[in-house]
């Protein structure tokens, strides 16, 4: 083909394209000009959409709302909640960790004041409730999504911000519920040793103001509370020594306006310290840690403890002579347990160290030294740490703990403790728990 035919063939193309732009404007003009015409497209079309998609309506409209809630905007997602011992609260999406090999470094669980420490730590939906009980036997709520959410550094809000708690109340225990189910149950125990057993359909209807959990005497306070299955075993001890063991079953369910029925007989000044609710299944894995107030403390398996019906004196659980003093602190471990746990002075002395270095002796022993407070000085408190994994320091290199996707990234450079290292290894561990993960 010529250049000149190659030229005369793309001259003939623009003149036709010219020729057809020129035909549609005119086209479209007396559509613009003539409504009659419009109206015939306008039905022309119309009828075509008839032919096309006129089958029966399959789906229904009506002229009706439904309520929802703010929930049901929510995505539901696992959501790790820390607790620290000064009551700073806050929630981190489970994709903030994940799992790291042996050796790795770890990364920050939750940044905490001086002389502050994480004390619970819990895996739950967010659209699961938390029942924060106060030492005046009231019951709030507390949805898990209106819990503040945080960087892996935040120390979160104190809880008394985030709930409405009654002026002159104290939080005494914080539960999380997923499910209000007729066959569980929340056992509480008061510092006079009444015990009262209420099935958690009781609390299934929120109320704004909260609800009274326990009917507290003036005299009194709720210290503990805990969900049980029905079937469970429960452990009460007391400020001068003794523990009563009985079968949860020996406690009948009651409302929620009743006082409860005595768990454990008490002499003289004696007061109870601590309950700990253990799963048959777990009776021989389980071991019973108490503190007293001049630093001998000691650890001594439940088994050795006999079976009695509440309300009675209970036996020896530690001797409470001159050397020891009176019970401070009564808590539950395991036989194997990697936690670790916080002595406090009356004089502000904190000491960490880990429950397996605690010796494991008798009921009738008064057992070892925990720490060696100063002349005046004596324990006054005691919580066990959710974290540690330190003995974990050798062999393979680990992978980073942050996930990819998540947008936290640590403003420090430095490297991260044992403490945080073991933190991490705890959440994962939670997580691998509620979820199933590997």
């Amino acid at each position: 083909m010529t250049l000149q035919r190659l030229t005369n063939m793309e001259q003939q193309k623009i003149e036709d394209e010219y020729s057809d732009l020129t035909q549609e404007i005119e086209r479209l003009r007396s559509i613009l000009d003539n409504r009659e015409l419009r109206m015939n497209i306008v039905k022309d079309e119309l009828g075509a959409m008839r032919e096309k998609y006129g089958d029966e309506r399959r789906s229904e409209i009506v002229f009706a709302a439904s309520e929802f809630s703010i929930e049901d905007l929510i995505h539901e997602e696992d959501m790790v909640i820390t607790i620290s011992h000064n009551g700073y609260i806050k929630r981190i999406p489970v994709s903030t960790y994940r799992a790291q090999n042996r050796g790795g470094r770890g990364i920050t669980g939750m940044r905490t004041k001086d002389e502050d420490f994480v004390e619970s730590l819990f895996v739950a939906s967010t659209h699961s409730y938390i029942l924060v009980l106060t030492d005046r036997g009231h019951c709030v709520w507390l949805k898990v999504h209106e819990i503040p959410r945080g960087t892996r550094q935040a120390r979160g809000r104190p809880i008394v911000n985030v709930v409405d708690i009654p002026y002159g109340h104290k939080v005494a225990e914080v539960v999380p519920v997923r499910e209000f189910d007729e066959d569980r149950y929340l056992l509480s125990i008061t510092r006079k040793g009444l015990t009262k057993k209420t099935a958690l359909s009781a609390y299934s209807r929120p109320r704004k103001g909260g609800i009274i959990a326990m009917n507290v005497l003036e005299d009194d306070q709720l210290i503990k509370a805990a969900i049980t299955g029905g079937d469970d075993r429960v452990v009460i001890a007391t400020k001068r020594g003794q523990a009563v063991y009985f079968d949860e079953n020996k406690v009948r369910a009651m409302g929620r306006n009743s006082q409860g029925v005595r768990g454990v007989s008490l002499q003289g000044d004696d007061v109870v310290v601590g309950m700990v609710v253990v799963k048959p299944e777990e009776v021989e894995q389980s071991h019973l840690l108490t503190v007293c107030a001049n630093g001998y403390g000691k650890r001594t398996p439940v088994s050795e403890y006999r079976l009695t019906n509440r309300g009675g004196k209970g036996v020896i659980n530690i001797k409470t002579t001159d050397r020891n003093g009176p019970v401070v602190s009564m808590m539950g471990v395991m036989e194997d347990s990697r936690d670790d746990m916080v002595i406090v002075t009356q004089n502000g002395i904190l000491i960490r160290q880990k429950v397996a270095e605690v010796s494991v002796i008798g009921r009738n022993a008064q057992g070892v030294r925990l720490i060696n407070p100063d002349d005046g000085d004596q324990v006054i408190d005691v919580a066990q740490v959710i974290n540690q994994d330190e003995e974990e320091t050798e062999g393979e290199e680990g992978e980073s703990a942050i996930d990819p996707t998540s947008e936290e990234i640590s403003e420090s450079g430095n490297e991260n403790t044992a403490e945080e290292n073991g933190t991490m290894k705890t959440l994962w561990r939670e997580v691998q728990k509620r979820t199933g993960w590997k």
